[in-house]
């Protein structure tokens, strides 16, 4: 068969294998997705031209942004011991869980979405078909932002009469970094159900009005509307209110954001609490009812405020006499003209002004209480009768209102309140979560409650810092100490627990926590301070830096210099890119027991700081630091001499830049590199022998240092002398420069110290009036200079350095012999040592008497013999 036939038939089984086998493809929903850290996510996953049965099988995995090539599997349709540890307990939960739509579609279900569920979701499709043809998995992104919605409306009861207006307000805000849109409805509760809400009118998150079934015919009218005033505020107005108005009123804001196939998904939703509306219907005679001005149980010291309403049509020319009744006994009375009496038990209260009965109108009658005690709970009543006139003895009719319960709870939190967190230690850059939970005698949704956040940083510099404050009306106050917090902080609550969320922690916010939990009394509000208060424990939260991957050249080296001048070299083998560096040079001198010294440090803003022992001009002239590319610093050693010598070496420290500061991450010591000199011209001869020189103090000594041979023509000489320093440099005390001239670099023997030349290679130090402490050993150094054309500079050619001198100190003759006279124990020393000599002498004659007798076998004569013809004995 030629090629032409095969190649046919090739493509003719190709052709047919298309028309058997269809290609299987997995496809997900189109990210990346953005959905809020606590709601409910649901991801779907589809499988087209598979083979097999018609109920395919799903397989979800995870991704993380810390570890982008390990796959962690989550959730399987088939295997139940398919999810890894981290997600069995919420898998088993369901608080994941696959819901399966059809044979070959899923959705993915993420109850309550998570900070460390942010990564990259596959789906895959376990292969069902003959042969592997085609995709079996799909991957997506999902993040995860934090919930920045808010929706606040004061709690109010209202009480208003058929036909009034009504107008509530709420507060609505969010702070995602994503573009998002708002949508704000208000809803109508009326009865027990709590999933029956009506609607009545919303702003779409597309600007558009919407109002609710119930409520389209009055907003065509204009007598409903909704208004945005500002950035933040919504109003409802409800203008002709009816008894179908009345019930539970609250406001509901969504925060929508666009996914990327092009349909908009609610990211979060929040709920204002709660107001009351009740309407008093004007068509019957004489409708009464009563109402609280605040919902819930009352604590120890709060304001009552009863509302007493009269629905009777033409009111304004009736007469009412109005009953406050507690538990069905009278407590007071208000006439037509308004004057209150009180029952004999409340006078006293009332004529402190703790107890008030008035109306504002004709229809309106209030009963307050302030400092409301445990004596004041019950059923509360208003009794309402119509007079003919004002004074009259007997009504024509009376009506009862139904009862309001007012429960009084007596203020304080019981044992404590309590701080923990999740992970008291974090990376940087991760969210920091921390929760106060208080332990009370009764549920805090009862009363006003405040909470404090305070910060101690990990080094205190004064008290704790308050970081913010909620308010009991929901204000947040933030402290102005850390004004860093309030962009990246998130505040919530939920029943007696409150939670501190910081998102992105830096190394500022390393420091120590704790709560307060505040219970006002209503009447206090917003004014005033806590009637009881509870402080936490102090729980302490560590960051930890990210970790540094510096690394720098840990080779030694040397560096042989002649002219002078040498260059240091200390290299940067890897860093993060965004990092500075500071340099640090030090100097290990060649003694076995020297301690490195500080020369210089450069630090990350190229600032310098030299250490004690270059700290001087002429010094900081000859050292300096230059950074000569992004990885290699050198360290510049100009005129460089035999003081010079040893090992250098540099200790590099890693400096990044975190919003809030510079932070050291590490540091690398480089190997050492040894400075060696060479000269061209051979070393003066110096005498290299070490001697030891005695002097009492008062006395004047000399230290030897004279030059051996001739030196080449038109060298001139310069002479330093310097003592020997343990664990240092040795420190110069003389210097005779080349043209003469003299340098005391050591000043405080400078009145002490001559140096004497009674031939031109002498250069020997006389020093005067000796102390204890010139004790230790000198040396000097000699160094060659020739000069380079008539108008060149001088250069060095040659460098020697001498033997040591050992000084040794005593005290004066008189006061040796003074010492010996006043020790009768030294003195007996003294006058016995001659004794003690003679014995040493004949035992060391003696044992050389016995070694040799044993080498010569017992032969006396022989050792006589050889005794005499031993000249050194004879002179013994």
């Amino acid at each position: 068969m030629g090629l032409a036939q095969c190649l046919a038939a090739a493509f003719l089984f190709l052709l047919l294998l298309g028309l058997t086998a269809a290609q299987r493809v997995v496809t997900v929903q189109k990210g990346p997705l953005y959905r809020t850290e606590g709601s409910h996510v649901t991801l779907w996953c589809k499988v087209s031209g598979y083979q097999g049965p018609a109920e395919q099988n799903f397989q979800w995995s995870i991704y993380l942004p810390s570890a982008p090539e390990r796959e962690v599997q989550i959730v399987s349709t088939v295997d139940p011991s398919f999810p890894y540890a981290i997600y069995t307990q919420r898998v088993r939960g369901r608080g994941i869980f696959v819901e399966r739509l059809r044979g070959d579609a899923v959705l993915l279900h993420i109850t309550e979405l998570q900070e460390r569920d942010a990564g990259q979701y596959e789906c895959h499709t376990p292969n069902t078909d003959e042969r592997y043809f085609g995709s079996y998995s799909a991957k997506m992104d999902l993040a995860v932002i934090p919930d920045t919605l808010s929706a606040s409306m004061a709690p109010q009861a209202l009480t208003l009469m058929e036909g009034d207006a009504v107008e509530l307000t709420c507060e609505v805000s969010k702070s995602t970094a994503q573009h998002t849109h708002l949508s704000v409805g208000w809803y109508l509760l009326q009865g027990a159900g709590e999933h029956h809400a009506e609607e009545i009118l919303t702003l779409s998150k597309d600007f558009i009005l919407k109002p609710g079934p119930s409520y389209e015919q009055r907003f065509l009218q204009g007598a409903v509307q909704l208004n945005k005033v500002g950035n933040t505020t919504y109003k409802l107005l409800i203008g002709g209110v009816t008894p179908s108005d009345q019930g539970q009123l609250y406001c509901e804001a969504a925060e929508w954001i666009e996914d990327p196939d092009g349909t908009w998904k609610d990211i979060s939703r929040k709920q204002t609490a709660r107001t009351s509306l009740a309407v008093v219907s004007r068509g019957r005679d004489l409708p009464v009812d009563i109402a609280a001005a605040a919902e819930g149980s009352l604590s120890e010291g709060d304001t009552l405020q009863l509302n007493c309403v009269v629905g009777a049509p033409k009111s304004s020319s009736r007469h009412f006499k109005v009953i406050w009744l507690l538990n069905e006994m009278k407590v007071a009375e208000v006439d037509a003209h308004g004057v209150s009496t009180w029952e004999e038990e409340y006078e006293e209260r009332a004529k402190l002004g703790q107890l008030r009965a008035f109306k504002p109108s004709n229809t309106v009658y209030v009963l307050t209480v302030r400092e409301v005690g445990l004596k004041d709970k019950g059923t509360y009543q208003c009794s309402v009768s119509e007079m003919k006139a004002p004074g009259d003895l007997h009504s024509i009719q009376t009506n009862v209102s139904s009862g309001v319960q007012v429960n009084v709870k007596p203020i304080g939190l019981g044992l404590h309140a309590t701080l923990r967190s999740r992970t008291p230690t974090i990376g940087h850059g991760q969210s920091l979560e921390l929760f106060c939970q208080v332990n009370a005698s009764y549920t805090l949704e009862e009363v006003p409650v405040s909470v404090r956040w305070l910060f101690q940083p990990s080094r205190p510099t004064g008290p704790s810092q308050e970081l913010v404050q909620v308010l009991p009306n929901g204000a947040v106050v933030w402290g102005a100490a850390r004004p860093q917090f309030q962009g990246k902080t998130q505040l919530e609550k939920a029943g007696t627990s409150f939670r501190l969320h910081i998102h992105s922690a830096l190394p500022a916010n390393e420091g120590t926590y704790q709560c307060e939990v505040g219970v006002w009394r209503r009447n206090a509000l917003p004014l005033g301070q806590a009637a009881a208060s509870a402080s936490s424990n102090a729980v302490e939260i560590k960051v930890v830096l990210p970790e540094s991957k510096l690394q720098v050249a840990t080779k030694d080296s040397s560096v042989e210099t002649a002219s002078g001048n040498a260059a240091i070299e200390c290299r940067i083998v890897f860093a993060q890119n965004n990092s500075q560096f500071a340099v640090t040079w030090y100097l290990l001198p060649p003694l076995a027991d020297a301690m490195p010294l500080q020369i210089l440090r450069a630090d990350y803003s190229s600032v310098l700081e030299y250490g004690s022992e270059f700290s001087s001009p002429a010094q900081k002239s000859r050292f300096l630091s230059q950074r000569v590319s992004s990885s290699i610093f050198q360290l510049h050693i100009l005129s460089a001499n035999l003081a010079d010598q040893g090992g250098y070496y540099c200790v590099v420290e890693e400096w990044l830049w975190l919003v809030d500061g510079w932070y050291k991450l590490g540091e690398g010591t480089s190997g050492r590199t040894m400075l060696k000199f060479k000269h061209p011209d051979p070393e003066p001869r110096l005498d290299k022998t070490n001697h030891s020189v005695s002097a009492r103090e008062g006395e004047e000594v000399t230290l030897p240092c004279r030059l051996q041979g001739a030196l080449p023509p038109g060298t001139h000489l310069s002479a330093t002398w310097f003592q020997v320093k343990s664990g240092g440099r040795d420190a110069a005390l003389l210097t005779v420069h080349r043209d003469g001239s003299t340098e005391y670099p050591g000043q405080r023997r400078a009145g002490r110290l001559q140096l004497r030349r009674p031939s031109a290679g002498d250069f020997s130090l006389t020093l005067g009036a000796v102390q204890s402490g010139d004790a230790g050993a000198y040396y000097c150094q000699l160094q060659g200079w020739q000069q380079h054309g008539h108008d060149q500079g001088w250069a060095l050619r040659a460098s020697a350095r001498s033997g040591y001198t050992q000084l040794i100190t005593a005290p004066p003759e008189s006061t040796v012999l003074s010492r010996i006279c006043s020790s009768p124990p030294l003195l007996n020393f003294i006058l016995f040592l001659p004794l003690v000599l003679i014995l040493l002498l004949a035992l060391v004659v003696f044992c050389w008497y016995c070694k040799h007798r044993k080498s010569k076998k017992g032969n006396m004569t022989g050792w006589m013999m050889e005794l005499e013809g031993n000249e050194e004995v004879k002179k013994t």
